[in-house]
């Protein structure tokens, strides 16, 4: 774990990492300058991925029903800075109004208001979430999922390890800097799964095309984690940075 005391914990529930090859030059553009897109045997992934959360809160702060608890939904990518993976978001849609406005203007992240309904149904989830064009611009998803196989851990060296265990989060300051966010959780206890996708326009909104083939999709009951605080990255020359490509 990094060094320091974490700042703040969250419990994720009923996930679905859904992924999507995308082509990889046409990804690349789309990061700020700072990141370095990560690959997968030459291949570049973008996930969007649905939960809620509960338990969200400072360290030794008791959580609240009414603000600790809420479904998010995100779009996101794989990228290195420094030589160390992780998780590069390009969109965050939450329901609640005070996350999203905290997040903006303390972890510099792209959060957006969005209208989202999660239940139980038929032993799976039913997920509708909808951002407003008043909030960034207009995006949806509308899916049903569920878990279909036992759960597993996923082992190093695989596609499922290469796109869901990563322990931090970049993002950039107004000075295209780069930022990291340290985190710490137990390994995913993932299980295979199943979706279908009335509407998924998602990725769209962030100007990025999905190629047209089923996803790679998994499912997570729970994961309980902790942050560390924002901290800015001090690159390494780059003949130094370890390569992208596995």
């Amino acid at each position: 774990m990094p060094d320091g005391a974490w700042i703040m914990t969250q419990t994720w529930h009923d996930l679905l990492f859904a992924h999507w090859r995308v082509d990889t030059v046409a990804l690349a553009a789309t990061l700020p300058r700072p990141l370095e897109l990560d690959l997968f045997d030459g291949e570049a992934w973008v996930g969007v991925v649905p939960f809620h959360m509960t338990n969200v809160a400072p360290r030794g702060v008791p959580s609240l029903p009414w603000v600790s608890a809420f479904p998010e939904l995100n779009v996101r990518t794989y990228v290195r800075v420094a030589g160390k993976p992780g998780v590069y978001f390009f969109s965050l849609d939450a329901s609640n109004a005070l996350a999203v406005a905290v997040a903006r203007a303390l972890f510099h992240l792209p959060y957006y208001r969005a209208s989202i309904e999660v239940a139980e149904r038929e032993g799976g989830i039913r997920y509708c979430s909808r951002r407003s064009a008043a909030y960034g611009r207009h995006a949806k998803l509308i899916a049903s999922y569920r878990p279909t196989g036992p759960a597993f851990h996923a082992r190093e060296g695989t596609l499922e390890y290469f796109l869901t265990e990563r322990y931090c989060l970049y993002t950039v300051d107004n000075a295209c800097h780069a930022l990291r966010l340290e985190i710490h959780h137990p390994p995913w206890l993932l299980q295979p799964a199943e979706a279908s996708f009335e509407e998924n326009t998602m990725a769209d909104a962030a100007g990025i095309r999905l190629l047209s083939q089923a996803p790679v999709l998994h499912f997570a009951k729970r994961q309980d984690m902790v942050a560390w605080p924002l901290a800015r990255v001090e690159r390494t020359p780059r003949s130094e940075r370890a390569s992208t490509e596995r």
